[in-house]
């Protein structure tokens, strides 16, 4: 079935099985959101299927739908309290595993659930990795009320900043309505370029009256799994400092697959 993948899909379910290998009996485990964490969660499923485990805390709706279908225990983070290991997938990461989340629009519910974790660990393919964050636009969650003048304040607090672009918009949905989060809010996404100091940037954003949270995710990830479309994977430790390498052999009637073949 891999025949049928393409490169960028092979190398994030090689990075999501290889995650796998990190997730233990009896673990209550964070589940991340996006593609990268939808392969996480087949492969998660057909070990569950085996024997595995483990109790999910989805960072989004979308993500608890295919953590049930999948056969895995799902509850809240209120009634797990606190979790062994959050994987979820990110849209940039740089060398110190600093990243940028929030692209598929759950960046509120995925920091809190990362942070209430013992390790994160990132799924990712190559296409992620950069020297310097910024290329992807920085998602920033607000309030409805007054987004307006948040926009404008975060504008303004954008001239004070090393970036190499200023543009704010709202993110829309194919409606030409709102995009709307599952607290009910909106997402606005900054077009910065390049981020010079992303430490820096964070603070100041959650600084600005109507800003709930912003998708820099700075000293939280201890992990990321890095995948190739040749099946390579590479486990980089940012508190070690050590990139290990092997390659996934992907075999051919993986069961994870089974629902592609209709």
């Amino acid at each position: 079935m891999t025949a049928n993948l393409s490169a960028v899909d092979t190398a994030k379910y090689v990075a999501a099985k290889r995650a796998c290998d990190f997730v233990e009996d009896g673990m209550r485990l964070g589940l991340g959101t996006g593609s990268t964490a939808a392969w996480l969660v087949r492969c998660l499923g057909e070990r569950v299927r085996q024997g595995l485990r483990i109790t999910g805390v989805p960072t989004s709706s979308r993500t608890a739908e295919l953590a049930r279908r999948a056969g895995i225990r799902v509850t809240t983070l209120d009634e797990a309290g606190w979790l062994d290991l959050t994987i979820d997938g990110a849209d940039e990461f740089d060398a110190d595993l600093n990243l940028i989340k929030g692209g598929g629009g759950a960046l509120l519910q995925e920091k809190i659930v990362a942070t209430a974790s013992d390790r994160m660990i990132v799924i990712a393919d190559g296409t992620k990795e950069v020297a310097t964050l910024g290329a992807f636009p920085l998602p920033v969650e607000v309030i409805p009320f007054g987004w307006q003048t948040t926009r404008s304040l975060i504008e303004e607090t954008l001239a004070g900043l090393d970036v190499m672009g200023e543009t704010v918009t709202l993110r829309m949905k194919d409606d030409d309505q709102p995009y709307v989060t599952d607290e009910g809010n909106r997402i606005l996404d900054l077009h910065l370029g390049r981020i010079g100091n992303a430490r820096r940037m964070a603070s100041r954003l959650n600084q600005i009256p109507g800003v709930v949270e912003n998708g820099l995710f700075i000293d939280i990830c201890d992990l990321a799994v890095i995948g190739s479309g040749t099946g390579e994977v590479r486990v980089r430790d940012a508190n070690a400092g050590t990139t290990a390498t092997e390659t996934i052999d992907v075999d051919r009637q993986d069961n994870v697959f089974a629902d592609l073949k209709r």
